[in-house]
């Protein structure tokens, strides 16, 4: 008998239909990807984002969202004056609907507070203030007076008579603290070191900057240390011959010349990236934000004059911080008037430092309204 062919080969057609049948049975269509919520993100400036310094460290911050960050739209405003102006663009840019507002000057905080009480479903976050609320507005700033100690001690190493003159733009806690810790840093490198503070009451005016440090330097400061906006006041330093610590950008010591000796400067982009995704997640809750060199939020970078020994010094005391090994805001400290202020073994609080408005020894300078902690 002739066997046909066509008999397996319809057994294995059907076999094999079988086996697609029951993989279409069960396969399941694939999920698309959810899309993920596009930020809006916007930041108010107190100078330009040229100036070499404050604003253009935020500006770098704003352009690390940007290129980490996915699914984010950002703005900015810069030159915006402290006061009604101020309330005035963050009102708008809330009623633009951008969905986190980070306004970047001291002077912009009861501006913040204000819109932030309108506009509950935006986010607002304030730099270097202390207020906040408990649902959309925020602080955000870092233990900068950490590395301002390290600057008061690469200061003391490089001068040669232990003047060193500050800076100074207005007399709120943020700045006096760090008046403090430079005077704190330089006292333990030197015991009979003095900083001699002039106010300049602006955050960011070149002429006005450069003004004080010439006055500093006729003085008989011989290293000048600025906290305004922008590296001026180290450039005027190192024209004469002298020596300077520049403040706010790590590029700020590429602008300031062959005398600048470093400089405490500010990395945002990460802390910014956090609070975005916070927003984004659904998860952001005020908390005031204060970290430190841990975090990478403060740093110290060299300049040109910064010597081997300063290196060596300011490297070993940045990484005992990091450590938790050393805190510059550790007694003993001396009041201005010589009287002691906070014991050995004792630590200032974080309260005490937010609201700080005193001297420490060896500042040389006054301060309106002063609240000495003894007599």
């Amino acid at each position: 008998m002739k066997t046909s062919w066509k008999a397996p080969l319809l057994v294995l057609l059907v076999l094999a239909l079988a086996i697609v049948v029951a993989a279409c049975a069960g396969a399941q269509p694939a999920e698309k990807p959810a899309e993920q919520k596009v930020i809006k993100a916007a930041w108010v400036y107190v100078g330009p984002i040229g100036d070499g310094g404050w604003t253009y460290a935020h500006d770098q911050g704003r352009k690390y969202v940007e290129e980490h960050v996915p699914n984010v739209e950002t703005t900015y405003i810069e030159s915006v004056p402290e006061g009604a102006d101020a309330e005035r663009v963050i009102r708008d840019l809330a009623q633009k609907g951008y969905d986190v507002i980070f306004t970047t000057s001291f002077g912009y905080m009861d501006a913040t507070e204000t819109v932030a009480a309108e506009f509950p479903d935006t986010v607002f976050i304030h730099i270097s203030g202390y207020k906040k609320n408990d649902t959309n507005f925020d602080n955000l700033f870092g233990r900068m007076y950490q590395m301002k100690y390290l600057a008061g001690v690469a200061a003391a190493m490089r001068s040669e008579n232990g003047k060193i003159g500050y800076v100074a733009p207005f007399p709120i806690p943020e700045v006096i603290r760090h008046i403090n810790m430079v005077a704190k840093g330089a006292r333990s490198v030197n015991p009979d070191a003095e900083v001699q503070v002039v106010w300049i009451n602006t955050w960011f005016d070149p002429p006005t900057e450069r003004e004080a440090a010439e006055t500093l330097l006729n003085a008989g400061n011989d290293v000048i240390v600025t906290g305004a906006d922008t590296p001026g006041p180290v450039k005027a330093a190192s024209e004469k011959g002298k020596w300077g610590i520049a403040y706010d950008s790590d590029n700020a010591c590429e602008l300031a010349g062959e005398g600048c000796i470093g400089v405490p400067h500010w990395n945002w982009g990460p802390a910014y990236a956090e609070i975005i995704e916070e927003v984004r997640n659904g998860t952001f809750k005020p908390k005031a934000r204060w970290p430190g060199v841990e975090s990478g939020i403060v740093d110290f970078k060299f300049g040109p004059a910064a010597t081997e020994e300063i290196k060596a010094k300011v490297t070993e005391l940045k990484q005992a911080m990091i450590d938790g090994k050393f805190k510059p805001e550790s007694g003993p400290i001396y009041a201005q008037s010589g009287c002691l202020a906070l014991e050995e073994g004792k630590t200032l609080t974080d309260e005490q430092l937010l609201s700080m408005k005193w001297f420490f020894q060896g500042v040389v300078g006054e301060i309106p309204d002063a609240e000495p902690p003894c007599q």
